[in-house]
């Protein structure tokens, strides 16, 4: 069920996540929707040959997992995505049950915004995205 948080409610320091498993057929659909098949993605053969020995999950796939906690988490329902600043700390691989948090740390009330601290990490607890993003509710 997504989430419809008002503004007025929300505090700096409230959290949500969501855990997802990145599975090959994910990859595949993601190379497909967004049209990057870089092989590095699709071919094991290629991926071998790379710094990561093996299949790598396209990195704004796994960032889409911070979009789906601010769009049905928090704040919910009818927030608009303004910005949203990335670093790739790790890859992502194939099997790898990814947690993305977002955690309020801003609110400007004047602009109906909130600034949010985004991260993803692997189920090692090792950080694969950090990150910080701005949006603003449409109530």
């Amino acid at each position: 069920m997504v989430n419809d948080v008002k503004y007025s409610t929300v505090k700096i320091g409230d959290k949500a996540s969501m855990t997802k498993t990145v599975t090959e057929y994910d990859v595949y659909t993601f190379a497909g929707l967004s049209g990057d098949f870089n092989p590095v993605h699709v071919n094991a053969e290629f991926a071998k040959n790379t710094i990561f020995k093996e299949r790598i999950a396209h990195g704004v796939l796994s960032a889409s997992f911070i979009s789906a906690v601010i769009g049905t988490a928090l704040p919910g329902a009818n927030t608009i995505y303004l910005g949203q600043e990335l670093a790739f700390k790790a890859p992502v691989k194939i099997g790898d049950t990814v947690t993305a948090t977002v955690e309020v740390i801003e609110k400007i009330v004047s602009k109906n915004r909130l600034v949010l601290n985004t991260i993803a990490t692997n189920q090692n607890g090792v950080v694969v995205i950090e990150g910080k993003a701005t949006v603003m509710k449409k109530d």
